[in-house]
């Protein structure tokens, strides 16, 4: 479609932290691919930081509305749609507008489902959101979600995760909608000091685990960290498998770095000396 895959990012941006857009347009960049941010809101600092009266909050469904018509009128193609955290019901039905505009023949859409994590909803989701993101999450030929949003999606029990690698299997195949879309379940662990992912392919109906070390420490943007990998090595023509690969590698080497480093968990994974690692 086009020389540079170009990709429609959906996400907010953060002034502090190491998160969504903050890692995404650096990561895609150095894969090769044209980042195209389409913000949904701007924060002066992550959640995980302290909140007070100075925080910073605005939202950009507005902004999204009319981003979306303009492109529209400019007749922009896309690669890749790609989106994230979504701030209100309304942003969940203009992003599936934007899709049903810009998704041509070879789009692939991936939905990061972004509702919660560690067994509990984010405190800005309502029951009423998560049915939007849901339906929204039918348009994707990708999900992400981790193991929270996946229970979620599933209206499963968040106090009951799976344990084994028979219950992800059968969490992958429920997800994939009879095989219509592909699911990388993020967060997975099938044994004590291993961490990853479990992947289901929708073109070959293959399901995999791929796992690297736990490094001690609960970093923020990791999931978008990983995401944003795994969607430029699919532009790159890696398979979902290999790409789910490279991902959970790179965010395992992200962490043991930081940790090595001494750097605060607080600002998320120092990732910005490790992009060589991408390139090729």
């Amino acid at each position: 479609m086009n020389i540079t895959p170009r990709v429609a990012a959906v996400h907010d941006m953060s002034g502090l932290g190491r998160c969504s857009l903050a890692v995404i347009l650096p990561v895609l960049s150095a894969m090769g691919a044209q980042c195209c941010p389409m913000q949904t809101a701007y924060l002066s600092a992550h959640t995980a930081f302290p909140a007070s009266d100075e925080s910073a909050f605005y939202d950009l469904t507005a902004a999204m509305a009319q981003t979306i018509r303009h492109w529209k009128e400019l007749k922009v193609s896309f690669d890749a749609v790609y989106s994230g955290f979504l701030g209100s019901a309304r942003q969940i039905s203009l992003l599936s507008e934007g899709i049903d505009t810009f998704r041509q023949k070879d789009t692939l859409v991936l939905v990061d489902p972004v509702m919660g994590d560690n067994g509990k909803l984010y405190r800005t989701y309502t029951p009423e959101m998560c049915r939007r993101m849901a339906k929204l999450a039918e348009k994707a030929d990708l999900i992400t979600p981790n193991v929270t949003e996946a229970a979620i999606l599933l209206g499963e029990d968040l106090r009951d995760m799976p344990r084994d690698e028979n219950a992800f299997r059968d969490w992958l195949v429920r997800l994939s909608r009879n095989g219509r879309r592909s699911v990388v379940i993020t967060g997975v662990s099938l044994a004590s000091g291993q961490v990853g992912a479990g992947v289901l392919c929708r073109e070959s109906g293959g399901i995999g685990f791929f796992m690297d070390s736990e490094e001690p420490g609960c970093f923020s943007g990791t999931g978008d960290l990983f995401a944003a990998v795994l969607l430029g090595a699919l532009l790159r023509g890696e398979n979902l498998a290999d790409a789910s690969k490279r991902a959970v590698a790179f965010v395992r080497r992200c962490a043991a770095y930081t940790i090595k480093l001494g750097a605060p968990v607080l600002d998320g994974v120092n990732f910005e000396s490790q992009l060589r690692h991408l390139i090729v």
